[in-house]
């Protein structure tokens, strides 16, 4: 049938996320997607636009993949808001972990190069990023933090979740990265004691 794609949409968006994730935007170069997808660079082209457009839809997998792993995480910060974030945080030591996927964070990673980038590029990773502590602010305002403690908690925790990835990359051992969590929860323990 003419016109019908010969290829599975979904294990192409995966092989480019991972060529992106592992070498970087500015150091993957057309010819690379081409090997690490399969496809020659006009079926590249033709499919998924330019190489913005193929980031872009990269990032977004990438971030619903995990946004929806946090978002489950958190759901039970109500009840339990110490376990919640210690899955939060799990989520991201599982993903270092993975020997399937490159090390640290897509998303860490283009905020680092967003010069380099289209401003839409660099605009969606700052949404990402956003999306994450909006969704941590809205998991802790459940518990009996005040508005203001759940800001500051969601804005730290976020931080903490892009070093651990950055971190990572740089060599750090499980242990270091458990040690920051450990110190993180420790934290939210302490501001719900005696609520």
């Amino acid at each position: 049938m003419a016109g019908k794609k010969q290829f599975d949409v979904e294990e192409v968006l995966d092989a480019a996320m991972v060529q992106f994730w592992r070498a970087g935007y500015a150091d993957t170069s057309v010819d690379d997607l081409s090997k690490a997808t399969g496809l020659n660079r006009s079926s590249l082209y033709s499919s998924f636009g330019d190489k913005d457009a193929l980031y872009l839809r990269c990032l977004n997998r990438y971030a619903a993949r995990y946004g929806d792993r946090y978002d489950r995480a958190l759901e039970g910060a109500a009840q339990e808001p110490l376990q919640a974030v210690r899955a939060f945080f799990e989520v991201t030591l599982r993903r270092i972990a993975d020997p399937a996927v490159p090390d640290g964070c897509l998303v860490a990673q283009t905020v680092m190069t967003s010069p380099v980038l289209s401003p839409a590029v660099a605009a969606r990773a700052g949404d990402v990023l956003g999306r994450q502590r909006a969704r941590l602010r809205t998991a802790l305002s459940a518990t009996e933090l005040t508005e203001s403690e759940a800001d500051d908690f969601a804005v730290h925790f976020s931080a903490v979740n892009q070093s651990l990835s950055v971190m990572s990359r740089s060599g750090a051992s499980q242990d270091e990265l458990r040690t920051a969590v450990d110190i993180s929860v420790s934290a939210l323990s302490y501001a719900l004691r005696d609520r």
